[in-house]
């Protein structure tokens, strides 16, 4: 059989970090060991039962057995008006300024696509989701990369950006909540990026996908609420974490209207917008009352506590999470983020995921995702305690 050749996009795309990871998982259980699995992102809990019922009706409806409209249901994007406007105070224009999306992660890696040329520069956070790199290689551009440090609340320093780096910028990606760090944003730092953005003509694409998960008490800011913010860029907010919905492949953009066109003309060749009853269901989970998202941001805090507890018990010095619902770890002393997570996946039986796979800056930390029941994170804790890698730490 003939082989064809690929082309040179495909080739330069990156190595999918969770696939590598997954198949070292595989391995494992193929073995016929228990793994806790803490090393990825896929909420556990089910859809609220309401929005199955929204879907299960809209289903039997034949306006939505036809194509939707290109650019997605007209209700649908008044409901995120309405969304925004509830949660945020912030105002935006249903027509203009949103942006129905198979996902946050297809806007994600859209974006460079529509607003930047071969050979641009584009700013991204390190360690930082890896998607970001996907769209970069897809449009062929260079990334520069902006790293967050423990000292500075895992916050770019725009300071430390060269001069020369920030003119050549076309765009940045930020994402807070964060991941892998688990950091929130502040006003300041939002007032920050405004005022850089203006300055050096910069595009900011906020990854909000952790938009509604923010601990003791703490609600994360929308990028929009920043004075000036739709002036210079969007945010991408998706239905996969605040109601459990990642199977269903619906997020949406909110901002700039020129970016939100963009998008837009971009999709009008890829889609035929989203099935509408997955549409109608999607509108139903914001307009609805939001006693869900409540409940499940306090489970996503219990099980931290639980986890940041455990830690401390074994002599694991590490600071928990203020938002999203992973934490990151900080690796012991004398191993290397994917040596330490391959001693866990292999000999204690815990699969987490390791900093490095998120960038350069990333090396020194695990990510651990809060997906499992309190009980279930204290026991991948005490099996990595029986390692004896912290009893040092407990002694001393």
């Amino acid at each position: 059989m003939k082989h064809f050749k690929p082309s040179t996009t495909l080739t330069s795309l990156p190595k999918q970090f969770f696939a590598g990871l997954v198949q070292k998982v595989n391995a494992v259980i193929a073995q016929g060991h228990d793994v806790i699995n803490l090393g990825q992102g896929n909420p556990d809990k089910p859809t609220p039962n309401h929005i199955i019922q929204a879907l299960q009706q809209a289903v039997a409806e034949p306006v939505h057995h036809k194509y939707p409209p290109f650019r997605g249901h007209p209700s649908l994007k008044q409901a995120v008006a309405d969304f925004y406007a509830k949660e945020y105070g912030v105002t935006v224009n249903p027509e203009t300024e949103v942006a129905i999306l198979f996902g946050g992660k297809a806007g994600l890696v859209e974006l460079p696509i529509c607003f930047t040329e071969p050979g641009d520069s584009i700013l991204v956070p390190d360690p930082g989701y890896p998607d970001y790199w996907s769209g970069a290689a897809l449009a062929r551009v260079n990334m520069e990369m902006m790293p967050l440090l423990a000292e500075n609340q895992f916050l770019p320093d725009y300071r430390s950006i060269n001069r020369d780096v920030a003119k050549r910028a076309k765009m940045m990606f930020l994402n807070y909540p964060n991941n892998p760090t688990g950091a929130i944003a502040t006003p300041a730092f939002f007032d920050e990026t405004v005022a850089f953005a203006k300055q050096h003509d910069i595009l900011i694409c906020h990854d909000f996908a952790y938009g509604a998960i923010g601990f003791e008490g703490k609600k994360p800011l929308s990028f929009l609420q920043t004075p000036g913010a739709k002036d210079v860029g969007i945010e991408i907010y998706t239905f996969s974490k605040t109601y459990n919905m990642a199977g269903w492949r619906i997020a949406f953009a909110v901002g700039n209207a020129s970016v939100i066109e963009g998008m837009n003309v971009l999709q009008d060749h890829m889609y035929v917008s989203i099935f509408g009853a997955v549409q109608e269901a999607a509108r139903q989970a914001l307009l609805q009352p939001q006693d869900c998202v409540t409940e499940l941001v306090a489970c996503y805090e219990s099980r931290r506590n639980a986890l940041i507890s455990a830690c401390h018990q074994i002599g694991w010095e590490v600071t928990a999470p203020e938002g999203s619902f992973f934490a990151w770890l900080k690796v012991p002393e004398g191993y290397t983020s994917q040596q330490f997570a391959d001693i866990l996946l292999e000999q204690a039986h815990v699969a987490v995921a390791p900093g490095s796979g998120f960038g350069s800056h990333g090396e020194g930390y695990v990510r651990v995702g809060l997906l499992h029941t309190e009980e279930r994170l204290r026991e991948a804790v005490n099996r990595i305690s029986q390692l004896g890698i912290f009893k040092k730490a407990l002694t001393s």
